[in-house]
Parts: structure tokens; C-alpha cells; sequence
């Protein structure tokens, strides 16, 4: 629930200034919407995966200073697949959990956002299905659908000597972008057949209309 209710947090904190983009994959989703320029994805992408970066050093400087035998010993919420999931997910089940589960997500930010009926809600909708995700994918991967989210633990992980997480951190990477696209079309498709809606239902409208005044 943790990680929805930060984004909830963080939607109605800083939508405003930057429109909150905190994921690589939801940016790439609003690129492919046409709502992100490349210039701009570029841009936070980069301040994405620094921000990962600057807070996986801090939680384990945080973890550094308690009695809990470092970070070797408790580990910084790094994603993984076979010995390092749960349940021993292999990496083409890894591949499938994060393409879907990203999809989902992205999905709803698309789509919370795109109405100006629901946008008021989208940190709400956005933050309940971030933590129902989570839910559903930590026991198989740790959940990414953020690769910022993964790459920060894994390079601090490896710089305490296991490399483990960073070189299995190309699937939490690659998989949520492959999500997003996934999304992006999905969204797009669902706009085209509203919007060949639209004008059938106008039209079926005027012939009510020119039906009852004949009438």
C-alpha cells in the first residue's frame, strides 16, 4: 500500500508543477499519447533515473545506521527473477508479469487523466491501482513498473558487492517500456472507436429530431 499512497501523495503534491512524473514507463506512455514531447521525455527520464539513484543511496545510508547487518542483510526492494523471487519466477514469467502489470497501470493513467471529469481523481485512481499491482506482483518479481524504481536499488546493491539485482535488471527496465506501448496502443484504440462513435450517435440524434417534428 505504500508505494500507492506515495504516488497518491505525489500526484496532488506536484501534479501542478511537473504533472508528476516520477516513472519512466508512465512518461513514455503520455509520449506515445502525444501528450510528452521527445525533448521533455528525454529530460525526465534522466531526472527519473537520478532520482532513483539519490534515493536508493539514502535509504541505504538510512539502513547503514540501524543494527540490521547492512544492506547484504535486508536488501534494498531490488526486483528479480528465479532465486531472487519469491516464488521462483522464471525470467520469461518475469517478462509476462511486468509487461502486464505495467500495462494495467499505465493504462489508468492514460485514461484518469485524458477526461477532465476524472481527472481531479486521477491520483486517487492512479494510486489505488499502483498499490493493487504491487499487491498482485511482489511475491513474483518485487513488482518494477519503474524502471527508475529498479535501476537505483540494483546499482546500489551492486556497489555492496552483489551484483545480482543489476544483472537481471534489463527485464524491469525493458518490460515496463514494452507495458507502456502496450498501453499506449490499447488507449489509442479505445479513442478511435469513442471517436467513430461520436458521429453516429450525432447522427441518430438528428434523425430523432427531424422524426419527431414530422411527427
Amino acid at each position: 500500500m505504500a508505494f500507492g499512497l506515495s504516488i497518491v501523495a505525489m500526484a496532488f503534491v506536484i501534479g501542478n508543477v511537473s504533472g508528476c512524473h516520477i516513472n519512466p514507463a508512465v512518461s513514455l506512455g503520455l509520449f506515445l499519447d502525444g501528450r510528452l514531447s521527445a525533448k521533455d521525455l528525454i529530460g525526465y527520464w534522466i531526472a527519473q533515473f537520478v532520482g532513483g539513484i539519490v534515493a536508493a543511496a539514502a535509504l541505504m545510508a538510512i539502513i547503514g545506521m540501524c543494527n540490521l547487518g547492512g544492506v547484504v542483510a535486508t536488501g534494498l526492494g531490488c526486483n528479480g527473477y528465479d532465486a531472487a523471487s519469491t516464488v521462483g519466477l522464471t525470467a520469461i514469467g518475469a517478462v509476462i508479469v511486468e509487461i502486464i502489470l505495467t500495462c494495467v497501470f499505465v493504462l489508468s493513467v492514460l485514461g484518469s487523466t485524458a477526461d477532465e471529469r476524472t481527472a481531479p481523481y486521477a491520483g486517487l485512481i492512479i494510486g489505488l491501482t499502483l498499490a493493487f499491482v504491487h499487491i498482485m506482483g511482489i511475491p513474483l518479481t518485487g513488482t518494477s513498473v519503474n524502471p527508475a524504481r529498479s535501476f537505483g536499488p540494483a546499482l546500489m546493491m551492486a556497489t555492496s558487492g552483489d551484483a545480482t539485482a543489476l544483472s537481471q535488471v534489463w527485464v524491469f527496465i525493458v518490460t515496463p517500456l514494452v507495458g507502456a506501448a502496450c498501453a499506449a496502443g490499447i488507449w489509442a484504440a479505445f479513442k478511435q472507436k469513442t471517436s467513430a462513435a461520436k458521429p453516429a450517435a450525432a447522427t441518430n440524434a438528428v434523425a430523432d429530431d427531424e422524426a419527431s417534428a414530422q411527427a
